[in-house]
């Protein structure tokens, strides 16, 4: 190991173990963990598959949040399975495009689960409807943990498929967490960018960041005196006449029963007013070029987003990196036309990577 790593690694570690004898007894604690209310019911946007069996498991992140998660396994399942954790879109929650995902990929022979991020859906996490690009991320990893130790899963071949917002999620958490051995991106957003500059970085300069910051101060200290956070509000029911074309395909997929679910925080009230704070300083691409397994990104050649994906692109080094550009798709098309998201690629990418 070299020199200057091991002296890091010493320091930590020192760090951590005060830490932890601090607070020996309390980590993984099954007992003090959050009692999650899961639905028995299927409640998906979906229909169910006659192919997979599907079950509800949970696992903690490394800040002690309970995720909940769809399993999808395939009925023929024979030996230890290449496994994929999928989630996203930004906002929504697991019955929706992630669960459909899933559930595809399982009938294709993988191991696949659907979770909704901490603070989110079923999962934990108080206050609700947070969002955070250390904790997302985290959850990404966490996931892996379920896998890599589940004993149906094969833990060298475990990926991940992040869908819009939690298409760059996903980057970010395979620059980090290299048990991830395949990543998928698919109509990804970047949302630190997004947050940062604007659509389109159409407020790419201090003056807008700075006017955007005092605004979410000014919300801060209102949610403190309230005791409580302000919805940042959803897909609104009813779209202005002048709502760019993008907004009514979203008006599309989550106000209507296409898309729509009770849980889901674009369908309904949105994540909290603050949500932008953490993402305008932490940019999810910035060690993007150190992946060193293999990563797709799909966009839709008429998605608005699709600067995003393109962009994360040029970031990625590698031989084992491809962009897929699906023509005539926009943006939510690859949320669930099964006859627009390239399934087949997907099959083909995770089997050549896992």
């Amino acid at each position: 190991m070299n020199r200057n790593i091991a002296m890091l690694f010493s320091v930590w570690s020192l760090c951590m173990g005060i830490c932890t004898a601090a607070n020996n007894g309390d980590n993984n604690n099954n007992n003090n963990m959050e009692k999650l209310n899961l639905t028995t019911s299927w409640d998906k946007i979906f229909p169910k598959s006659d192919k997979v069996n599907h079950s509800k498991v949970t696992f903690t992140n490394r800040y002690g949040i309970m995720l909940a998660a769809d399993m999808y396994v395939p009925k023929d399942a024979d030996g230890k399975l290449p496994a994929i954790a999928v989630c996203g879109p930004f906002g929504a929650v697991k019955e929706q495009s992630a669960g459909l995902y899933a559930q595809t990929l399982a009938e294709r022979g993988f191991l696949t689960i659907a979770f909704d991020p901490s603070y989110t859906g079923e999962s934990g996490g108080e206050p609700r409807h947070v969002v955070s690009p250390d904790i997302n991320t985290e959850d990404f990893s966490a996931a892996v943990d379920f896998l890599v130790t589940y004993g149906m899963t094969d833990p060298e071949r475990v990926g991940i498929l992040g869908i819009c917002g939690w298409g760059g999620l996903a980057i970010n958490a395979a620059a980090a967490d290299p048990r991830i051995k395949a990543t998928v991106a698919s109509t990804m957003y970047d949302m630190s960018r997004v947050s940062a500059n604007g659509y389109f970085d159409a407020d790419d300069n201090a003056e807008a960041r700075n006017a955007l910051r005092k605004q979410l101060a000014a919300q801060r200290t209102e949610d403190f005196r309230n005791g409580f956070p302000k919805p940042g509000g959803g897909v609104p029911d009813e779209l202005p006449a002048d709502a760019p074309q993008f907004f009514k395909d979203y008006h599309a997929y989550y106000k209507t029963a296409r898309g729509y679910h009770e849980r889901s925080l674009n369908s309904n009230q949105g994540r909290n007013a603050t949500g932008a704070i953490p993402f305008i300083n932490f940019p999810l691409m910035s060690r993007a070029d150190e992946i060193e397994t293999a990563v797709l990104i799909i966009h839709g050649e008429k998605a608005h987003s699709r600067y995003f994906g393109e962009d994360a692109f040029k970031k990625l080094t590698g031989d084992n990196k491809e962009l897929m550009i699906i023509p005539g798709a926009n943006h939510t098309d690859l949320y669930d036309n099964l006859s627009v998201i390239p399934f087949d690629k997907i099959e083909a990418f995770f089997k050549n990577n896992l």
